[in-house]
């Protein structure tokens, strides 16, 4: 494995757990037209910025509103929501030890800065462990995932070559955007995905607390007494 010198993490679905309330509040919308809001679905929204989600959500099951107004439809619902969200599991451990550890750590999310503050309100000292945060609609981010932008202001933000880089993602439009962005890549799916889907990753895991950092070049966790 590559020597790795610096971190960047997904958000959504990565270090907290907000997919299943974009899952409830997609399928409340859905139907009200009676259609369903399957996982397959999810899988393909997974990661990506809102409009995009929109455009997909509506064409894929013909809903009588433009992408503009699915949203609209989407943020009357899901504001209320996003503060209930709690962190994923060993996601705050493992973001603390490496800051104890000084290595430099980012976010580079395909939410926009107006979600990403209500989601992470709560969170404000975990969110000081960072070193930069990217959001969607960042000037600097040209596209979304599963193009590499993101990742690529993430790693510039940080003054590190993408080689060095080590992505975390639980999506694979932001499997795919790391790897375009020529940085390694581990996968943490929703326990239900299908794990076919990120057979492009360096390495695939069922939690980020089953990291090992050594065979990346990264210090070993502290050994509890």
């Amino acid at each position: 494995m590559r020597q790795i010198t610096h971190l960047i993490y997904d958000f959504d679905g990565l270090l907290l757990n907000t997919e299943p309330i974009y899952c409830q509040v997609n399928q409340t919308l859905a139907q009200r037209y009676g259609k369903d809001f399957t996982d397959q679905l999810h899988a393909q929204t997974m990661g990506r910025q809102a409009l995009v989600c929109a455009e997909i959500v509506t064409t894929q099951l013909a809903l009588p509103l433009t992408p503009e107004e699915y949203i609209a439809a989407r943020d009357e619902l899901i504001y209320d929501l996003f503060p209930t969200a709690e962190p994923m599991p060993g996601a705050i451990a493992l973001t603390q030890h490496f800051h104890r550890q000084g290595i430099p750590q980012a976010i580079a999310t395909s939410s926009a800065r107006r979600s990403f503050g209500c989601k992470s309100a709560r969170y404000q000292d975990w969110l000081a462990l960072f070193d930069c945060i990217v959001v969607g609609d960042d000037p600097a981010v040209k596209q979304s995932k599963p193009e590499p932008d993101s990742f690529l202001v993430a790693a510039s933000r940080l003054g590190a070559p993408p080689e060095r880089c080590l992505v975390f993602e639980d999506a694979p439009a932001g499997i795919e955007a790391a790897k375009q962005a020529g940085m390694a890549v581990v996968a943490v799916p929703d326990k239900d995905m299908d794990w076919q889907s990120y057979q492009e990753a360096d390495l695939i895991l069922p939690m980020l607390s089953k990291f090992d950092p050594q065979p990346w070049g990264l210090p070993a966790f502290e050994v509890a007494n």
